[in-house]
């Protein structure tokens, strides 16, 4: 099973993301917009795992979610990676007052190691995926606009829990299912 944790974002949020899409697909060309049921910012994506392998990761999420409080997120500005180019190949939202967030998101990566789950190759950079560029190419009326709105507010929210997802990959795109989730104390 096809797996991945993250945190789940509120409808105010997924609603201010559907409006900067809205705004940003007229100036993207082979772009693949993430669809509003789909937004959520990943914590650690495990791929292929076994059931016996799911039962392990609930079992450390809700170690982890005890040990963690409820925190604040605000979602803040929108960029591509590669960062400044015009050929971009994601187009994302930015998260702003990560502390607890990459606490958490160490916390995870270490304890998920622990279990002998690869560790992640690449730092930690908190986003929130919003478009996949299928084809890269030259992407000036898109990247223009992405650096008008490197400020614009998201909106905040509190921090509640982990979830635990089941990605179901289909020829229209992916199908996420919760697996479970984990109340942070």
């Amino acid at each position: 099973m096809r797996t991945f944790i993250a945190i789940d974002l509120s409808p105010e949020i997924k609603d201010n993301l559907v409006t900067l899409v809205n705004r940003l697909k007229p100036l993207g060309r082979n772009v693949k917009w993430v669809t509003k049921e789909n937004y959520h910012l990943t914590l650690k994506f495990l791929g292929e795992i076994s059931e016996s392998e799911v039962a392990e990761v609930k079992n450390t999420l809700a170690e982890i979610a005890s040990r963690h409080h409820s925190f604040n997120l605000l979602l803040k500005g929108a960029g591509s990676f590669p960062p400044g180019s015009s050929r971009m190949r994601i187009v994302w939202a930015g998260i702003a007052g990560e502390d607890e967030l990459l606490s958490l998101e160490k916390e995870i990566e270490t304890g998920l190691e622990k279990k002998g789950f690869p560790k992640e190759d690449r730092p930690f950079s908190p986003h929130l995926t919003i478009g996949r560029v299928k084809m890269p190419e030259k992407q000036e009326k898109l990247a223009s606009e992405l650096i008008k709105n490197n400020q614009l507010e998201l909106g905040s929210m509190v921090v509640r829990e982990l979830t635990f997802f089941q990605s179901i990959l289909h020829p229209q795109g992916p199908e996420y299912r919760v697996i479970s989730r984990h109340l942070l104390s």
